[in-house]
């Protein structure tokens, strides 16, 4: 009796053993298949990040072509920001119109004889128009360049974040 429940405890534990080292179990098919996902999703961010770094790299000659029709005012004393003024001396308008962007983007201004007016307030010439849409284009320019400033560090945070996980 002692010698078939030996034999029999043998085999048992010799196919549990045997079961066991063929099949991967399921802790270890998840770490497995979390890893290509990790992996995968790391891939993607690198390439969107290149893609918005792309992006800022076309966008900043733009930029810097724009700011040579600008003059910077600001006054450290009292302003958090600073503003862009069209040059007036370059379109040969009348000193009387003043466009203005601020530094981020977040605001354009138009003042007429020292009055602020809106952009729908009175009909402008030619040229003062010009002033308004070169104001409006470096606007929406240092807008898209803040956005993807923004995006880069987000997608830089992924990136870091799937690339700690994979070292795991």
């Amino acid at each position: 009796m002692r010698k078939s429940s030996c034999l029999i405890a043998l085999m048992a534990f010799v196919c549990i053993g045997w079961t066991g080292c063929n099949r991967p179990s399921k802790v270890d098919q998840y770490h497995a298949q979390k890893h290509v996902q990790d992996s995968l999703s790391l891939v993607e961010q690198e390439r969107t990040l290149t893609y918005y770094q792309s992006q800022l790299d076309a966008m900043m000659p733009v930029a810097d072509s724009l700011l040579t029709l600008f003059k910077y005012e600001k006054n450290d004393k009292y302003q958090d920001h600073g503003f862009y003024v069209v040059r007036n001396e370059k379109l040969k308008i009348y000193q009387d119109l003043r466009v203005m962007v601020r530094d981020d983007g977040q605001e354009l201004l138009v003042y007429r004889n020292g009055k602020r007016m809106t952009v729908g307030d009175e009909r402008f010439s030619d040229k003062e128009q010009e002033a308004l849409d070169r104001a409006k284009h470096l606007q929406v320019t240092f807008q898209d360049i803040r956005e993807l400033e923004k995006r880069i560090q987000r997608t830089n945070l992924e990136v870091q974040k799937y690339q700690k996980r994979l070292q795991k």
